[in-house]
């Protein structure tokens, strides 16, 4: 299995180019291939853009999964011997989801819809995902895949590192008004679940919207291993050892001071955490 580098790529996107925009992902990923990443993460919605007006405005943006990005990304991805990870909106039916897809050198992976949806952007209008957390094994290296505000509930990364996951990577389209979430939320998703994590974000001004960048890619104790500023076009590059988020336990001192983020915890003791609003603590 052995060490991984992997790239977290910052840039903008054209609202409602997705031709243009694959074309810009495309040539990213193989720069980030000549910087020796096998893995590269892209920002939310990096396909279509993100601040959309209305879901009839939306919806034609919309696309199947697997479908053109895919196929335009996966003769890279085998050329260049990479997996990619690239934010798009997908159509089902009448439904419109804010997702992600993972490709690699044999074609499409996985999907994923994102679950949590602020009142921001095309989430206005988007259906919450249907489909629960999954952990894909690409090479050895196990991704769980989540996006922009799913990072802000807890319980996103718990359930990827209870079902196995080295790195939790998470494409944001963060705005201005975001950079508490930046400086706190990613290097506490990573240290309280021992696990490496990817937030890569878009820059740009979209309708009014600025998009404030920051990505960062954070070892399994909280620590930064790579971060851009607020309006970099950039790539990061990282290494990560899957060996080290998979041991859990954390020998401070040995004998006396041991911890283990998995095993110490107490799921008897939260049963209030599956309950609506208002109702924990009731009968």
């Amino acid at each position: 299995m052995g060490v991984w580098k992997i790239a977290g790529v910052q840039m903008d996107c054209r609202i409602g180019e997705a031709a243009l925009n694959r074309v810009a992902v495309g040539e990213r990923l193989r720069a980030a291939a000549k910087l020796g990443a096998r893995l590269a993460v892209f920002p939310e919605a990096a396909v279509t853009g993100y601040a959309f007006d209305s879901l009839a405005e939306a919806m034609p943006h919309g696309e199947s999964v697997p479908g053109p990005t895919t196929e335009a990304l996966t003769p890279i991805c085998r050329d260049a011997g990479i997996f990619a990870v690239v934010g798009l909106l997908e159509r089902d039916g009448e439904r419109l989801f804010n997702a992600c897809v993972l490709v690699g050198p044999t074609g499409m992976i996985a999907g994923y819809r994102k679950i949590h949806l602020p009142f921001l952007g095309v989430d206005r209008f988007t259906t919450p995902g249907d489909r629960p957390f999954a952990v894909h094994d690409i090479e050895g290296l196990r991704i769980g895949m989540s996006i922009c505000y799913d990072g802000s509930f807890p319980e996103t990364t718990r359930v990827l590192m209870l079902q196995g996951a080295d790195l939790v990577v998470l494409p944001t389209n963060y705005p201005a008004g975001a950079e508490s979430t930046i400086r706190h939320l990613i290097q506490c998703r990573a240290l309280e679940n021992h696990l490496y994590y990817a937030a890569v974000n878009r820059i740009g001004v979209e309708r009014g919207t600025r998009f404030i960048g920051q990505s960062r890619i954070v070892n399994v104790n909280g620590d930064l291993l790579a971060s851009a500023g607020e309006d970099d076009d950039t790539i990061l590059i990282a290494e990560i050892d899957p060996e080290r988020a998979r041991n859990k336990q954390i020998v401070r001192i040995p004998g006396k001071f041991v911890l283990h983020r998995a095993n110490d915890r107490r799921p008897e003791m939260y049963g209030d955490i599956d309950k609506p609003q208002g109702a924990a603590g009731t009968e």
